[in-house]
């Protein structure tokens, strides 16, 4: 199947029909288009976020999350302002342009708290600050901006409404709409993020492509893409995963090659984008898994700065990958790769390219 001049401008129907493409060939012209058009808008810098779990506590029930309210017993931590603040100081000192602060939606990370924090790593150490906290009240989001914030990550993980509503139970008086935060987060002058499991049940070929291409209506500054990784211990892993399977023939398997038609028909269509080579994909694909997503246009990679003991109970899949190793030994094993694909490391802090118009 031939890829458009401008695969950028592939509809709707055309993103589902490589979607489902499985032919040696046509995979391998479609990996070399991601990664062209990569090299051509954003280059060869890949930038390196240090990810910091500030807290596994979560109210929310998602039904796939292995740190959800809903997920069983789990010893819960929440680390102290100087935990996370070190965290930091490890990006500075690995050259990090940027660190990520991610939680479950935990009320504990008050507004005051947070804001102190983002204040206090913007004023001292000059990195850009991702926040990953979950839905939270427009004057939370408004406060931390103000505080030095730059850019906000929430994941609306698929577009469909009833799917979005059978694993998204909403909380009570409130109405669980992310795309909307997103929206509003990006008048308060954030860059946004979002991104999509791949293989959800309940996925089919077509809702994915239709995420893919909601990812460009919004032009979205971050997107992150992973496989659907089930954890036993969730209602999406047992009966109800059963109830919203898809049809036979139009449910999206939760491989690597599917994740990875997904990175790079995203890297097609958003092309001036920032794509992680998530670390879910090092689960799938123990030895090259990372590789291959930053050979299909991914631009990103997040290493874990969580001290180990934190971040064996950070899991929100099974299987994570790097859980007792060191900061020192992951930081030097993605040099390693960036070094061996002929990429180089991404200095400062590594935002989303201008917009044009």
């Amino acid at each position: 199947m031939p890829l458009p001049s401008d695969a950028g401008t592939l509809d709707v129907a055309g993103i589902e029909a490589w979607l489902r493409e499985a032919g040696e060939g046509c995979l391998e012209r479609l990996w070399e288009a991601a990664d062209r058009v990569r090299a051509e808008r954003v280059g060869a810098a890949v930038h390196l976020r240090g990810l910091v779990e500030v807290s596994n506590y979560c109210v929310r029930s998602c039904a796939y999350c292995g740190i959800a309210a809903c997920a069983g017993p789990l010893p819960r931590y929440r680390l102290s302002r100087e935990e996370i603040l070190a965290c930091a100081r490890e990006a500075r000192r690995f050259g990090f342009g940027t660190v990520v602060l991610q939680s479950g939606e935990d009320p504990g990370l008050t507004r005051r708290f947070i804001g102190e924090v983002v204040a206090e790593i913007h004023r001292d150490l000059g990195l850009a600050i991702t926040l990953s906290l979950g839905e939270r009240d427009d004057e939370d989001l408004m406060a931390w901006r103000e505080a030095g914030a730059d850019r906000y990550l929430l994941r609306f993980e698929t577009t469909d409404p009833a799917l979005y509503a059978a694993i998204h139970p909403g909380l009570p008086g409130k109405v669980s709409d992310r795309i909307a935060q997103l929206v509003r987060m990006r008048e308060m002058g954030y860059e946004v993020g979002t991104g999509v499991m791949v293989g959800i049940p309940g996925q089919t070929w077509a809702t994915l492509a239709r995420d893919i291409d909601t990812f460009r209506q919004f032009d979205m500054d971050m997107i992150g893409i992973g496989p659907y990784l089930p954890d036993p211990r969730t209602p999406l892993a047992g009966p109800l995963g059963g109830q919203l399977q898809a049809p036979p023939g139009e449910q999206v398997p939760n491989d690597e090659v599917t994740t990875l038609k997904t990175v790079a028909l995203t890297r097609l269509v958003c092309p001036g984008t920032n794509i992680p080579s998530t670390t879910a994909l090092s689960i799938l694909d123990p030895g090259a898994g990372r590789r291959n997503g930053l050979t299909r246009g991914a631009n990103v990679v997040m290493p874990n700065l969580t001290p180990p003991h934190y971040r064996q109970l950070y899991q929100i899949y099974p299987g994570k990958a790097g859980v007792h190793e060191s900061v020192e030994t992951l930081t030097e094993n993605v040099f390693r790769l960036i070094a061996a694909l002929g990429r180089t490391v991404g200095e400062g802090p590594g935002g989303r390219e201008k917009r044009v118009g």
